[in-house]
């Protein structure tokens, strides 16, 4: 850990030994090795909460649009999301549907209970299932929300 050899550690034990002497040798040596292992439980905890906040174990893939994709399929899904088109396919009949309560037409949303904040735009935001949706209209307002912005289509405003 701290690349000491035998030479070394031998003179710190005879050191050690000189100053507290042999009574509380051992006393000392259970308070380090209890602090070592507070210390190591404590940063195996706070690594674990970071690989938990971040979905570092996730196995999702990370979704990058290539030029060879064709240009009708991008501009089809940038315009209309399917979620947008569920509803018409939904009704069997002509009648009118029901007004959502929330804009479509909204840039930003986010998955209720989630952490990030996507564009509409994004691949993962079909993935997001409608009823969990929360649409937004500002960065700033996502933020106020507590949501962190989407690694893959980092969002943003234009100044």
């Amino acid at each position: 850990m701290f690349d000491i050899g035998l030479q070394e550690m031998l003179v710190i034990g005879v050191i050690a030994l000189l100053v507290f002497g042999p009574s509380r040798l051992p006393e000392l040596g259970r308070m380090v090795g209890r602090a070592m292992r507070e210390f190591r439980r404590a940063s195996d905890e706070f690594r674990s909460t970071v690989e938990t906040n971040l979905n570092l174990n996730d196995s999702d893939p990370v979704i990058h649009t290539t030029p060879s994709t064709p240009a009708p399929a991008t501009t089809a899904t940038a315009t209309t999301l399917p979620s947008e088109l569920e509803p018409t396919h939904a009704s069997g009949d002509d009648s009118v549907a029901p007004a959502p309560a929330v804009d479509i037409g909204e840039p930003y949303c986010a998955q209720r209970g989630s952490r990030l904040f996507h564009r509409r735009e994004c691949a993962w935001v079909p993935r997001i299932k409608e009823a969990d949706r929360v649409y937004l209209k500002r960065v700033a307002d996502a933020r106020d929300q507590g949501f962190v912005e989407c690694p893959v289509c980092v969002p943003w405003e234009p100044a």
